[in-house]
C-alpha cells in the first residue's frame, strides 16, 4: 500500500522511512495459537487494548518460558498504519526480553526505534497516540502474567501518556526553573508536545490532570511558600527595622502576592534594584522587563499599584520608584 494511501501527501514528509516499511511490511503481525506456545514450552499470554480517542486497537501474544523470558511474540491491530508500525516495532522489543523487563519499554521507545534519524520524529504529534498503545498493551499482558492489576506497574501518576511525565515531574520543573506559561513547560518535559490533549480540557479524550491547572495550581504553591519563607524569616514584623536583605524580600513576597502575576499576563515584569532610606521616607527603586519597559501605565496606574500594595503591606513610608 502506498504512504499517500494510507496518509494523504500533505503528512508524507512527517513519517520516517521506518515507519513507512512496517505499516506495508510488518515483521511480527499475526497470532501465537496455543499448540506453538506448548511446543516452546512456553505459557500463552493474550492481552488487548482499544483507545478510545481513535478506535485503534490492538491484540499482543507472548509465548513466556518457566524464566519468565518472552521467547516469541506477534501482534494484531484493528486500526491506522502508525498503530501497525508501531505495534510491529513494540512487539520486536518484547522478544527476548523477561516480563519485568518488557513493562519497562516505554511508548519513547517505541517511537525512537521507529527514526530515522536520533533526533527526528518518527511521526507527527497527532498520531504519536499510537505508540501509546504499546505500552498499554504490554502493561496487559505482564499483569495477565504476574496476575495482578495493570495498575499496579504504575508508581507514578501519569499526565502526559505520549511524554510519559510523571505529576510529580511537571511540579518540580516548574518549581526548580521558575516556569510560568505552558509552553515553558512543553520545552522542558515535552509534555503537550505531541497529541496536546494534556494541556487543557477539550482534547480527544478527557483526563484527570491538566498542564494549564498543574500550572496554575503549582505557581499558587510557590507564591505561598514565599509568603511562608518571609513569616519564618521575620519579615512581618517592622519594614522600617529589617535589614537590607530582609526589606528585598519582603517587597518581594508581596509583589509575588499582589501583582506580579498580572504584569506576567501582559508580557512583563519587574525587579527591585534598590531600597534607600531618605529622610522619613523608603524609596524602592524596581526596574520594568518585557513589555512594562515600554507600557504606558509603567510611570501611572501600574507604578501606583505596585506602591499602594507595598504601601498596604509593609509601610505607608515607601515610595516607588522606576529607573
Amino acid at each position: 500500500m502506498a504512504k499517500e494511501d494510507l496518509l494523504g501527501g500533505s503528512l508524507w514528509d512527517q513519517y520516517s522511512d521506518v515507519v513507512t516499511d512496517r505499516m506495508n511490511n510488518p515483521r511480527h503481525q499475526g497470532e501465537i495459537t496455543q499448540e506453538e506456545a506448548d511446543a516452546l514450552n512456553s505459557r500463552l499470554i493474550v492481552a488487548d487494548f482499544g483507545a478510545e480517542s481513535c478506535g485503534d486497537a490492538v491484540r499482543l501474544y507472548w509465548a513466556v518460558d518457566e524464566n519468565e523470558r518472552i521467547v516469541k511474540s506477534k501482534f494484531k491491530s484493528f486500526g491506522c498504519g502508525t498503530a501497525i508500525a508501531s505495534s510491529d516495532m513494540m512487539v520486536e522489543l518484547c522478544e527476548g526480553k523477561t516480563v519485568s523487563e518488557a513493562v519497562k519499554i516505554t511508548n519513547i521507545d517505541v517511537e525512537k526505534a521507529l527514526r530515522d534519524e536520533e533526533n527526528t520524529p518518527a511521526v507527527p504529534p497527532q498520531k504519536m497516540h499510537c505508540s501509546v498503545m504499546a505500552y498499554d498493551v504490554i502493561k496487559k499482558a505482564a499483569a495477565e502474567y504476574k496476575g495482578v492489576d495493570s495498575e499496579s506497574f504504575e508508581e507514578e501518576i501519569i499526565v502526559c501518556e505520549c511524554a510519559r511525565v510523571t505529576l510529580s515531574t511537571l511540579q518540580e520543573v516548574i518549581k526548580l526553573n521558575d516556569l510560568k506559561t505552558v509552553e515553558e513547560v512543553t520545552d522542558y518535559t515535552k509534555a503537550g508536545a505531541f497529541c496536546k490533549s494534556c494541556i487543557k480540557p477539550g482534547g480527544h479524550e478527557e483526563r484527570d490532570y491538566y498542564l494549564v491547572d498543574i500550572l496554575a495550581n503549582t505557581r499558587a504553591e510557590m507564591d505561598q511558600e514565599k509568603l511562608s519563607a518571609a513569616a519564618d524569616a521575620g519579615l512581618s514584623g517592622d519594614f522600617l527595622k529589617m535589614t537590607m536583605v530582609q526589606r528585598i524580600k519582603a517587597i518581594d513576597a508581596v509583589v509575588d502576592e499582589n501583582v506580579r502575576q498580572f504584569l506576567v499576563m501582559d508580557g512583563g515584569n519587574m525587579e527591585v534594584i534598590d531600597v534607600k532610606d531618605e529622610g522619613e521616607n523608603v524609596d524602592v527603586y524596581i526596574r520594568y522587563l518585557g513589555a512594562c519597559s515600554s507600557c504606558a501605565s509603567s510611570t501611572t496606574g501600574t507604578l501606583f499599584a505596585i506602591e499602594a500594595a507595598l504601601k498596604e503591606k509593609l509601610s505607608d513610608k515607601i515610595r516607588v520608584l522606576p529607573i
